[in-house]
């Protein structure tokens, strides 16, 4: 693969990288730092060999943000931006962006993560904001998924008990009642309007194989899968008609549960009024991890 390509290709995962990075580390200059130290490791290898980009840039990242945590301990650093300091990222990270990745997550959940271990504070966030199964997690923390699941669980007590709650969470519940709504009826305008003009779906093997796309990056795009008719769309788009509304580990989110069986979920990142990401998980084994409560949707 050119370098040409494969910059382009590690261009369009950016935005969800430096997201990530975000989340880990609570400075956005620090997490283009970890995108930038991730394109240069991704330089280092033979990409023909890398089956899923998406997932290797994720893991690579990750290991990156895992080092730079480790490295921020020991020298006992603040890590939250703080107000007014130049930031060294480049110019795409401005106010308007902070504040955007500031409401995403909130300062409150910001200032607990930093209570974590980082295994713990990776393992939360990978799992518990991003759904990224525990099977992948557990090699970048070195531990077996169960112990990968403990991190996780232990930090969610954490969290939880540091009186963090999410504030946005009625909003992204209406949110997701509209996106809903619209898919039933195939309102294909009103997708548009929840959808972010570069909203990224990405879905698990299984729901791949159940005829939804890996990665699909756009809001047309998106919004003609999930209202149009006929293949890949059709066969998501029936599914995302008969999910309904519920918490998915305490947050707003949809799951397909034909007869009350949970056989797909749909988690969604909002910002603002918008839909910015929709995983879409349908593995059993992934499914078996999420904490999903049924009862307010009336399955």
């Amino acid at each position: 693969m050119s370098e040409e390509i494969l910059a382009r290709q590690f261009e369009e995962h950016r935005e969800h990288l430096r997201a990530v990075g975000f989340r880990m580390l609570g400075s956005t200059a620090e997490a283009d730092d970890a995108v930038q130290e991730t394109w240069l490791r991704l330089a280092r290898v033979d990409s023909n060999e890398i089956l899923n980009l998406a997932g290797w840039l994720t893991t690579a990242l990750s290991r990156v943000c895992l080092d730079m945590l480790r490295s921020r301990g020991s020298r006992r650093e603040v890590t939250l931006d703080e107000p007014g300091r130049p930031d060294p990222a480049d110019a795409a990270i401005g106010p308007e962006t902070e504040a955007v990745l500031a409401d995403s997550i909130g300062v409150a959940m910001l200032v607990v993560l930093d209570t974590l271990t980082p295994a713990e504070r990776l393992t939360f966030v990978l799992h518990d904001l991003f759904a990224v199964p525990f099977d992948e997690i557990a090699p970048i923390v070195d531990r077996s998924p169960a112990a990968a699941r403990q991190l996780a669980s232990r930090a969610r007590r954490r969290v939880q008990g540091g009186g963090v709650s999410e504030p946005d969470a009625p909003r992204r519940r209406r949110v997701v009642e509209a996106f809903l709504a619209a898919s039933r009826e195939g309102r294909f305008e009103d997708l548009l309007e929840l959808l972010d003009p570069d909203v990224v779906l990405r879905a698990d093997s299984v729901a791949v194989s159940a005829s939804a796309a890996g990665v699909t990056h756009g809001a047309p795009a998106l919004s003609a899968m999930v209202a149009g008719a006929g293949g890949v769309a059709e066969a998501f788009s029936g599914r995302a008609r008969a999910a309904q509304v519920v918490t998915v580990d305490g947050r707003p989110a949809a799951a397909w549960a034909p007869g009350g069986h949970v056989r797909a979920v749909y988690t969604f990142v909002v910002e603002g009024d918008r839909i910015v990401e929709l995983v879409v998980l349908a593995d059993p084994a992934s499914l078996a991890e999420l904490d999903i409560d049924l009862a307010s949707s009336g399955v």
